[in-house]
């Protein structure tokens, strides 16, 4: 184990990524922001996604040389192409374009085609909040659920994220720049990680998490993770593969990506260019019921949820473990940094 400042991961995973054929940009972004991820926690979008895209790097399933582009524009709507790169350029132009887009219009919606790998959802609308706007984020990905009722793949996993700003403490009327609501959540009744460690440990998992290659209810990860998850609630109801269904449609038929069900999976070396979308979707408060407003009614809400002990806000966990490694460093393991300088 070694621990690494965030500015020294930054440029090692850099490094890496060019090496495998990502351009400048590309890299710097893309890593930049898989080391938030594991500043955050959240190792299964971090560092060890590194060895991952520039392994799709090197078989031509992402083109290292793309450069975003805005496509189309209509009013308080746009297009952002990804042109088969990497997701975080292409999501960090389509949120600037959204968060000027609704500084004019009051709202705004801006989508991404041919994309990538998305990461962590809602760090990309961190830049929303800072705006002291309200963001909401949407991805597909490779099929991994079912639609309601069925047996085979045909939806991703499909993040869903938002973001609300809050008054900075002490701030004047109207500012805000304290810490946002963070809410960043897939539709699946599980993480396919959760399969991946019973599967390593050896141990079973429960009825109601993923199906069988065959599209039969087990208790085995193996099997499971050639199988298909669960959406959320499956087990009792068709809601979370409902929502599943909207989200596929927000950011591929309205956007024109892949279904989730059209791309390889990110976990196989070889196949196709995924071309999967993303959307963002920003509101200006002051277009409401106005930015004081909005700011004041967070902060009641927020008071009346910390009224019970044991509630944690949504992204205040996060917060406290990017102060934590940006004070201290991150952890790295021995496997995650030999793949780094492989």
């Amino acid at each position: 184990m070694t621990t690494l400042t965030l500015t020294d991961a930054t440029a090692r995973a850099a490094a890496a990524l060019s090496r495998a054929g990502a351009g400048q940009a590309m890299a710097e972004a893309t890593a930049r922001a898989l080391v938030l991820a594991e500043a955050q926690g959240l190792s299964s979008h971090g560092l060890g996604r590194v060895a991952q895209y520039a392994t799709h790097l090197r078989n031509g399933r992402v083109d290292g040389a793309a450069l975003p582009t805005l496509v189309a524009t209509k009013s308080a709507a746009a297009v952002v192409d990804a042109h088969d790169g990497l997701a975080f350029p292409a999501c960090a132009l389509a949120v600037e374009e959204a968060v000027r887009l609704a500084a004019q219009y009051g709202v705004a919606i801006v989508g991404v085609c041919n994309s990538h790998h998305a990461g962590v959802l809602v760090d990309h609308l961190r830049p929303v909040a800072a705006a002291g706007m309200v963001g909401l984020g949407f991805a597909n990905s490779p099929a991994a659920m079912p639609a309601a009722g069925g047996r085979h793949p045909i939806f991703g996993t499909n993040p869903v994220a938002a973001i609300f700003p809050r008054r900075r403490a002490g701030g004047s009327a109207g500012e805000s720049g304290g810490e946002p609501l963070m809410i960043d959540l897939s539709l699946s009744e599980v993480a396919r990680g959760k399969l991946m460690v019973a599967a390593r440990d050896g141990r079973s998992i429960p009825l109601g998490w993923a199906l069988d290659a065959a599209g039969e209810p087990t208790t085995d990860p193996a099997a499971g993770m050639t199988g298909s998850m669960l959406p959320i609630g499956a087990v009792t109801s068709a809601k979370g593969a409902m929502l599943a269904l909207v989200v596929e449609v927000l950011v591929s038929a309205l956007v024109g990506a892949s279904f989730g069900f059209e791309a390889s999976s990110f976990f196989v070396d070889e196949g196709n260019r995924p071309k999967i979308g993303q959307a963002f979707i920003v509101i200006d408060p002051a277009a409401l019921a106005g930015r004081d407003a909005f700011l004041d009614r967070i902060e009641v809400l927020v008071t009346e949820m910390m009224r019970d002990e044991g509630v944690r806000l949504p992204g205040a966990r996060r917060a406290a473990l990017l102060c934590a490694a940006e004070a201290n460093g991150i952890v790295v393991g021995s496997d995650v940094l030999a793949s780094l300088a492989r």
